[in-house]
């Protein structure tokens, strides 16, 4: 491998690792600012925290560490110490914040007793902020590692184990003293909307569209958007039947966010131009989704 090659490699890792310390640093907040005050118990280990934290008043990032630091002694002997790397940090990121960022009181950003704005609000942002972190390959551990450990031992899909600790974890919170059918709600609610937003920020940047372009001027629009949306594009011999003429497709399969880029090439080119868009549901190779295999 080149030097330039390890160098850009170097700063993509440096770039990931920021994005992932902007996504826990989101979470976090979420945390502080909206559930925590109004005592909402979400998933994960973060919902282990608050429920000690409601019953004990011991600050959450400990209950966080703590527990963190156990799953992760397990995941290293099960799983292996490339996985646990980028999980080390996440906690150790994740842990720092909740030391850091104050506990905002009560009714600071929302009404004392709006409870389920706060439950929606504080699911955005954490949903945000856990998607941004999987956008950058990162992990905030937790569960996570329990469903990665269980899943190499047991055909059970990750999705499914994760759903089974949190809904246990938040039905926990009936036993609180402050704990209630209602409040159940409330942390199930969080779950629901931060599972939303995850999946929006991750789909919204990875959704992929396929275009198909007439056009006679197919050389220049192949060549500039090989160029300045770098993308593959491949032209298909195609033959018009009302015409009985030939013609010459363009197809492309890209992000969602280059259409823009893509329709304006074509437009400059050839405003007279044919085009078809589609959404793709799944696009793997190179410069797409890595292909999964089980």
């Amino acid at each position: 491998m080149s030097l330039k090659s390890i160098t850009k490699q170097t700063w993509e890792d440096i770039r990931e690792y920021i994005i992932i310390a902007f996504g826990l640093f989101m979470y976090a907040g979420a945390w502080k600012a909206f559930l925590l005050p109004h005592q909402i118990v979400g998933g994960g280990v973060t919902g282990v925290g608050a429920l000690v934290y409601y019953a004990t008043g011991l600050p959450i990032s400990v209950t966080y560490f703590s527990i963190n630091a156990v799953l992760l002694l397990i995941a290293i002997r099960s799983i292996g110490l490339k996985f646990s790397l980028r999980t080390i940090y996440g906690v150790a990121i994740m842990t720092f914040f909740f030391s850091i960022i104050p506990q905002a009181p009560t009714g600071t950003f929302v009404g004392k007793d709006d409870n389920f704005m706060a439950c929606i609000i504080g699911g955005l942002l954490s949903g945000a902020g856990i998607g941004i972190v999987f956008l950058a390959n990162g992990s905030s551990g937790g569960t996570d590692i329990i469903a990665k450990v269980v899943n190499k031992y047991r055909n059970i899909t990750l999705g499914r184990i994760l759903l089974y600790c949190d809904v246990l974890i938040i039905s926990s919170s009936y036993f609180l003293k402050v704990g209630s059918v209602e409040r159940i709600v409330y942390g199930l609610t969080q779950l629901a909307v931060a599972t939303i937003a995850v999946d929006m920020v991750i789909n919204g940047v990875r959704q992929s569209v396929q275009f198909f372009i007439f056009s006679t001027h197919y050389e220049k629009i192949a060549t500039r958007i090989n160029q300045e949306v770098n993308r593959g594009v491949t032209i298909l011999d195609g033959m018009g039947w009302y015409s009985k003429e030939p013609v010459k497709v363009i197809t492309v399969i890209a992000r969602k966010n280059e259409s823009i880029k893509i329709f304006r090439i074509v437009k400059e080119e050839d405003p007279n131009a044919f085009i078809s868009q589609s959404s793709a549901i799944g696009v793997y190779g190179r410069g797409f989704d890595v292909i999964k295999g089980k």
